[in-house]
């Protein structure tokens, strides 16, 4: 199998590892010396300057900065190829939709986070009723710093959220309101609040100045809660019964090991070679991830005015 990857910065590299891990023939396409080396120290099988110039391949994984996504699927939707492209999938709502018209059979997100093991394993038990009707999500989200310079921390960090959402319960409520970290200052982080008649109440809490790094998902339900305590956890830590229930019963779930980057690109390369189902986050779920993003943008530029 050949795939063209095109990009092959902080978070590239990583994809150019796991691509020739699983025995693909890898070409890149790459802007910069830095690039051009972690592609050389990465094996890849070919290096070119541009997507143009990659040369016929059987599907394209996208891992350029978030401001360019669009223009590099724009560019690739003529090969008629699978397409999976890191989140989000585009931070222009309009183009996104245009992407979605143009290759939304054949295009994809990389939602990570639909991946991981104890994500999974809450998205079963919810599915088999263990903890009743699904009434809050919380997640947290914070760090330090945001390497990323084309966007704001908004378009980095709640993509992974927004996709453990729409994994565990099938949907995305509305977004209700959204307030920055500091006055003013919503490039530090925000809170946002969605929800709606018969929805779960979902709050996510990102930022990019604490001092520690947090990874958490809370789910409350009306006969038991769930809880993700860190990003490299392989437990779901669980209490049967009603919430905040003092006889409600400690239960913890093992899940694996097993890497989410590798297995959402395991699905692609099996999607690809035709050998399994599509991935997870097809174009319209990250259509639906852009438009919340978008709404919670509009919120807090309306209260920077």
């Amino acid at each position: 199998m050949r795939i063209g990857l095109v990009g092959c910065g902080r978070w590239g590299r990583h994809i150019l590892r796991d691509l020739k891990a699983a025995g693909v023939e890898v070409h890149v396409a790459v802007r910069g010396a830095e690039s051009r080396d972690r592609a050389m120290a990465g094996g890849a099988n070919g290096i070119v300057d541009d997507a143009a110039e990659l040369p016929e391949m059987d599907g394209y994984v996208v891992a350029t900065p978030t401001a360019t996504h669009a223009d590099v699927l724009e560019g690739l939707v003529g090969t008629g190829k699978p397409l999976f492209v890191e989140k989000p999938m585009a931070n222009d709502l309009a183009r996104a939709r245009r992407l979605v018209e143009q290759a939304g059979e054949r295009l994809f997100v990389m939602d990570k986070w639909r991946y991981h093991p104890v994500i999974e394993a809450m998205r079963e038990e919810i599915a088999a009723g263990n903890i009743g009707d699904v009434l809050g999500i919380n997640l947290i989200r914070q760090g330090w710093s945001n390497p990323h310079r084309d966007v704001s921390a908004l378009w980095i960090l709640a993509p992974h959220d927004l996709s453990i959402v729409l994994h565990l319960t099938g949907r995305i409520p509305p977004v209700i309101a959204a307030f920055p970290a500091a006055d003013g200052r919503a490039d530090l982080g925000m809170t946002a609040h969605l929800g709606g008649p018969g929805l779960p109440n979902v709050m996510l809490d990102i930022g990019i100045a604490s001092p520690e790094h947090r990874r958490r998902c809370l789910v409350i339900g009306s006969r038991g809660c769930l809880e993700l305590r860190d990003g490299y956890e392989e437990r779901l830590f669980i209490r049967d019964g009603a919430p905040g229930d003092p006889a409600a019963q400690e239960r913890i779930r093992m899940t694996s090991d097993v890497m989410p980057l590798r297995a959402e690109l395991d699905r692609f390369l099996d999607f690809v070679a035709g050998q399994g189902p599509a991935p997870m986050s097809s174009a319209a779920e990250g259509l639906l991830i852009v438009e919340r993003l978008t709404e919670i943008e509009a919120i807090l530029s309306a209260g920077r005015a």
